[in-house]
Order: C-alpha cells, then sequence, then structure tokens
C-alpha cells in the first residue's frame, strides 16, 4: 500500500502504520469512519472512506482542512504564498518566522498555520497554555527550495482531490461529543496523546483524559481501533493491563526517531485495541513485528 503523506505534519504522525491499521479494517465495512483526535488526518486521507467525521479540538487543524474543503485554499494559492514567503525568509531568516508566527497567533491564518508546521524546529506542532503557537524555527532559510514547495503542493492537491470526491466533515470539538455520536456500522479510529509520553497536545492529556476515553468506547456502539503504545525498554504503559487489556490488543515494534543521531533512535513496542476479533493474512494477532520510523 502506497501512503501518502499529508501537507500538515507533525510528531506522531502514523504515516508508517496507515498499512497495518488498514489491514485490520474488516472488509465488509461501508459504514461512517470517525476519527475523534484527527491530528493529521494521515490515516483517513490514505483510506479515503466514503463518508468520514474528522474531529479535532484544535481549530487550526480543523480550519486548515476546511479551508482546503471549501476550495478557499487550492494548491496554486498555496505555491503562490509558499514560494512569496519563502523568498521573504531567504533573505530575512528566522526574523521572518517570529513575524509570521506572531501574524497567526493574532489572526489564524490557515496558510500561515502550513508555513509554521513546516518551518518549524524538527516539524513539531505546539501550543502554549494561551493557545499560541510556540515552536522555535528550524534554523533553515533555505527551507521552501522549489522542490520543497512542489512537494506540499502535491500533498494539498491530493487531499483536495479526496475531498471533493469523497463526504468528509470537518468539526473542532471534544472527543467526548464526537463518540456519542457513534452507531451501529460506524469505525472509530482513535489515535490521542500517549498516555505518560510526555507529548504535546492542544489541550494536553493526563489519566481523566484516558479514563474518559476508556469509558466512552467501552459503551460505544461502533467498532474501535485505537492506537496506544504498549512498552519500551524502561517501562510500560500501566494503563494496558488496567483498561485495555479487556479488549483485543494487537503489537509491533517500532522506533521513534528524533535527530540525525542513531543513539536518538528509540525502539517502542506500538499496540493497536480494538473491540473486534482481526485477521491479518489469516493469522489472529500476529507476533510481533518490526516497523522502523525514520520520519516521511
Amino acid at each position: 500500500m502506497k501512503v501518502s503523506v499529508p501537507p500538515i505534519k507533525s510528531q506522531g504522525i502514523k504515516t508508517k502504520l496507515v498499512p497495518w491499521i488498514n489491514s485490520i479494517i474488516p472488509a465488509d465495512f461501508d459504514g461512517k469512519w470517525i476519527e475523534p483526535f484527527m491530528g493529521t488526518g494521515v490515516v483517513a486521507f490514505n483510506l479515503a472512506p466514503s463518508n468520514a467525521l474528522m474531529c479535532d479540538t484544535n481549530p487550526h487543524l480543523i480550519n486548515f482542512y476546511q479551508s482546503i474543503a471549501d476550495n478557499i485554499i487550492t494548491p496554486e494559492i498555496v505555491r503562490e504564498y509558499l514560494n512569496k514567503e519563502g523568498k521573504i525568509l531567504l533573505e530575512k531568516g528566522e526574523s521572518h518566522y517570529y513575524g509570521i508566527r506572531e501574524r497567526f497567533n493574532e489572526h489564524h491564518n490557515p496558510l500561515d498555520f502550513l508555513f509554521l508546521s513546516r518551518a518549524g524546529f524538527n516539524g513539531m506542532i505546539r501550543f502554549n497554555q494561551k493557545g499560541g503557537f510556540n515552536i522555535p524555527f528550524c534554523k533553515k532559510p533555505q527551507r521552501f527550495a522549489q522542490a520543497y514547495v512542489t512537494k506540499i503542493v502535491n500533498q494539498v492537491a491530493s487531499v483536495s482531490q479526496i475531498l471533493k470526491l469523497k463526504d468528509f466533515e470537518f468539526k473542532c470539538q471534544s472527543f467526548e461529543k464526537t463518540l456519542s455520536k457513534v452507531e451501529v456500522g460506524d469505525m472509530v479510529y482513535c489515535d490521542p496523546p500517549y498516555i505518560g509520553r510526555h507529548v504535546d497536545y492542544y489541550n494536553g492529556w493526563n489519566e481523566e483524559n484516558e479514563n474518559q476515553l476508556f469509558n466512552e468506547l467501552e459503551k460505544t456502539k461502533g467498532q474501535f481501533i485505537l492506537s496506544t503504545w504498549h512498552h519500551n525498554d524502561f517501562r510500560k504503559n500501566e494503563y494496558i493491563e488496567s483498561h485495555w487489556d479487556k479488549f483485543n490488543i494487537l503489537t509491533r515494534e517500532h522506533f521513534y526517531h528524533v535527530g540525525g543521531s542513531e543513539k536518538n533512535r528509540n525502539p517502542m513496542i506500538e499496540a493497536i485495541v480494538t473491540n473486534f476479533e482481526t485477521v491479518i493474512n489469516n493469522y489472529q494477532k500476529p507476533k510481533q513485528e518490526q516497523l522502523v520510523l525514520l520520519g516521511s
């Protein structure tokens, strides 16, 4: 399965896990695909279901993709914008990045959000307690070379084409509200922040959130797929035994890669939790397989 990278990227993106997720979806599924934590949207944009509800509490993610759906943001507009701002970035350097960051935090332009997500340090997306984007510059004034701009434009074009052919709805709302709308026949894909992993999220994530998510999924009328972590070399996810073990769990090893050094590659066992039996290549619950994530 060829996997496409969406125009908005961030830490924890599931690009390399899309084929695994796709392989466990029942062949007869034809209901609504629902994501309470859409993030970059990489899973849904690659699976391209006929009908999808994409939700997140981060209004900037929702605004960006809704703007593509409404044809406010087009590939041509993105090319013109990135060429213009990239040229200024090359001339002025980091001062221009911080100027756009300040402008975005005041006006919330979705094109500025795209710029910051691609010119910020390590491709991270993070907001402070006041809701301000606070990632520093990546120190690459030449960031928006023509080939890179074309790559992003093509990613926008790919998403735009999907949204023209499929019925995708975007909403900025809590996962509780999203899960309350699930009906029989729906498939919910949950990719919440990984509890205990010191992750950043627009509204934070704690034990109370994890408990609430468990309670909502336990009583859901539909089927669900949950991404979380199982364990690493140093500790285990305690919520696997206390909560998620009552469902079906598949595991697979992969590496989180941060920085350019081999020593920064940290192996972890990724877990997928479902409330339905899964069959992959005619085998139930396969042994752990190695999947290396080196970024996209």
